[in-house]
């Protein structure tokens, strides 16, 4: 009996040990435009999981006015660092530039693909663009994230910038950008969702 609890301890230790590597892909949100890179959300991320984790790391996949149509080439090159998770926060450009949504769609249905044929649990970020693009187009972009959570049956965050949006002192002068302490807020939105799978 006591051989089989030692084992059993032994397991729960060794899975505690297994290193989780978080790949954020993203554009400049996640790239953290205008703050210091510590002060961005994934490396305040980081800095939060380990408190939890022993072995863990964040990998800061953004870039500055990237749209869904990069990512999957994007993630084929992080994919050889071998992350088992991938937090995807891409979109926002295309809501902004008024892409087509339905290829916005596609393209991140091409990356959740790839990212889950190397076995990466995938969550996704929900994301809105302001009321001023039009009704049809602002609700069509908003529901392109729950459709596919649903569709591929992921977890999602509801909002990524939930308490930052709008809010004039959780932003930079452009109104766009979050600054410090949007960045504080970001982290635990994803917090919220990411604590519960990984």
């Amino acid at each position: 009996m006591k051989t089989i609890i030692y084992l059993c301890c032994l397991l729960l230790i060794s899975a505690s040990r297994t290193p989780l590597k978080i790949l954020i892909l993203g554009d400049s949100l996640t790239d953290g435009f205008g703050v210091a890179t510590a002060q961005a959300f994934p490396a305040l991320l980081e800095q939060e999981l380990k408190k939890q984790y022993s072995n863990i790391k964040v990998v800061n996949g953004g870039s500055s006015g990237a749209t869904t149509s990069s990512g999957l080439s994007r993630l084929r090159w992080y994919i050889k660092s071998k992350p088992t998770h991938l937090i995807l926060a891409l979109g926002s450009n295309d809501g902004l530039r008024g892409l087509d949504v339905k290829t916005s769609s596609r393209n991140l249905e091409n990356i959740i693909q790839k990212a889950q044929s190397a076995n990466i649990k995938v969550i996704l970020a929900g994301l809105q663009i302001p009321p001023n693009y039009g009704p049809k187009y602002t609700n069509s972009f908003k529901k392109m994230i729950p459709a596919l959570a649903k569709k591929y049956r992921l977890p999602f965050i509801p909002f990524l910038l939930d308490g930052v949006a709008g809010v004039p002192q959780n932003n930079q002068i452009d109104g766009i950008h979050p600054n410090e302490a949007g960045h504080q807020i970001i982290t635990q939105n994803i917090l919220l969702i990411l604590n519960k799978n990984l």
